[in-house]
């Protein structure tokens, strides 16, 4: 070897050396966690299984709080009940910046109410909540829909007269109206080509923002994203979705009364018109679609998604649903419908709607936030914008809280004398000032749904229940069931 190579040998280890040395002396004094390489990060310590099963190896090692570096940045992780609880809500304002994800960045761009921060945060999330609430989410009227909604469904269900069906699209079409009365001011026939459409392209987002591939993708974005990709087909996806957003708009400012809004989109509009001489105003074109596009997706996807996980653990567990029905039939009976007053008397039907949102576990690593200043917790100074993960997973399966944290069991929410429980560790619209904003909608939905299916038909499958699997097909941002067949039979 001549001495020219060996002097480049030497210059190279030199200069990996200084990298190594030099790499993130981030400000501040983040928790520990494992040694990252220059631009790769923690990629070593990354599992084929996906972020959240490394994420509790490194805890296993590092403790609660710690860093990983998703390459080149680092990012906190919050692990367990009591971490997420101070963080989000005893330092809610700290830690109430939201973060980014890699494979939907380039749509949302931080505008709309999910993805913003600062005074737009705040402008969108006070006028989504109001608005919301007016077309009907804390008012009798959404749970005339919900029924209604029910109602086409069950109709749905008895068309099948008791033949094997996949439920996905039915239960997408259902609580995507719900979204769809308030958003946009009507509800779609189940047989919509527009409709069914939209439902296929947020179905199949959800699955691919969730895959291996774009965790991989979240490592590296700066990179990948020049080359072909699932972020691509995300994007593709919801760019046909926001371009029907966008036609919906000028339908509605075409058709606009000012003295009579008719959903969220009117409403807006008129918020837009009243402070257009603002220069500062957030209330924009842009916002309005991405809000509307993000209410959409949320309200469709994680309602839906639970339904599904919901029906299958039933096919699984039937004993569980046979105690369901048995409580429909003592406190609604069979001649009306089930309404939100029923809840108080139903403890049972209530544990096991929160045993599944506990197991099914929809949004395990929850939805990246940041800090909006220097913050100091538990003895580490976080710098302004830090990353932060909830990994809302390590609340709902905290041992400390929930006897067989692995196991479907209702009992998880029920106390001795067989009255609901509420848990400090059950956060599956997450905690804080970034608290879902469909939280009331979603519970409302899957109630009503849950219990007017069963009031009406009894469940069976083509598989046995020991061979059922309740492995996720996709769990990486969100979890995604694996597809399956139920036979609804008419009661």
């Amino acid at each position: 070897m001549g001495p020219s190579v060996l002097l480049l040998l030497a210059l190279l280890v030199g200069f990996v050396l200084l990298l190594v040395r030099g790499y993130p002396k981030a400000r501040g004094h983040l928790p520990p966690g494992p040694r990252p390489l220059p631009l790769l990060g923690n990629l070593l310590q990354m599992d084929r299984g996906g972020f959240l099963n490394s994420f509790r190896r490194i805890r296993e090692k590092y403790g609660d709080v710690f860093t990983v570096h998703l390459g080149p940045r680092p990012v906190v992780m919050l692990y367990g009940t009591e971490a997420i609880r101070e963080a989000l809500v005893d330092q809610a304002e700290a830690f109430s910046g939201r973060g980014t994800i890699a494979v939907v960045e380039p749509i949302f761009r931080g505008y709309g109410v999910v993805f913003a921060n600062g005074e737009r945060w705040k402008a969108l999330r006070r006028f989504s909540l109001v608005t919301m609430r007016d077309f009907g989410m804390g008012k009798r009227s959404v749970e005339e829909r919900i029924q209604e909604e029910a109602r086409c469904l069950v109709e749905e269900f008895r068309k099948s007269q008791g033949a094997p069906l996949d439920p996905t699209f039915l239960f997408q079409c259902i609580t995507a109206n719900i979204i769809c009365s308030i958003v946009f001011g009507e509800r779609f026939d189940y047989k919509d080509h527009q409709f069914l459409r939209l439902l296929y392209l947020f179905y199949q987002s959800f699955s691919l923002i969730s895959s291996f591939s774009s965790q991989v993708f979240e490592l590296f974005s700066g990179f990948l994203k020049y080359f072909p990709g699932t972020h691509r087909q995300i994007s593709r996806n919801l760019q046909e979705i926001l371009d029907y957003i966008g036609q919906s708009v000028e339908k509605h400012r075409a058709t606009l009364d000012p003295s009579h809004p008719r959903d969220f989109i009117d409403t807006y509009l008129l918020r837009m018109e009243k402070e257009k001489s603002n220069q500062h105003t957030e209330f924009d074109h842009q916002n309005l679609v991405i809000s509307v596009l993000s209410l959409f997706f949320a309200g469709t996807e994680t309602s839906s998604t639970t339904l599904r996980y919901g029906f299958l653990l039933m096919l699984k567990y039937p004993h569980v649903a046979e105690k369901v029905q048995k409580e429909i039939d003592q406190v609604i009976g069979s001649h009306r419908l089930p309404t939100l007053e029923d809840r108080t008397k139903m403890p049972y039907t209530e544990a096991v709607i929160y045993e599944i949102q506990r197991f099914s576990d929809l949004i395990p690593i929850g939805v990246p936030h940041k800090v909006t200043k220097d913050t100091l917790f538990r003895g580490y100074l976080l710098p302004k914008n830090t990353e932060v993960y909830p990994i809302l997973s390590s609340a709902l399966h905290d041992p400390q809280y929930f006897e067989q944290p692995d196991t479907f069991n209702p009992d998880h929410f029920l106390d001795a004398n067989g009255a609901l429980k509420k848990s400090e560790a059950f956060m599956p619209f997450s905690l804080g000032k970034r608290i879902c904003l469909g939280e009331g909608i979603a519970r409302n939905e899957l109630f009503l749904f849950f219990t007017t299916i069963l009031q009406n038909f009894s469940l069976s499958s083509p598989v046995a229940p020991k061979d059922i699997d309740l492995s996720p097909k996709e769990s990486g941002f969100g979890k995604v069931p694996q597809t399956y067949q139920i036979c609804f039979l008419a009661r």
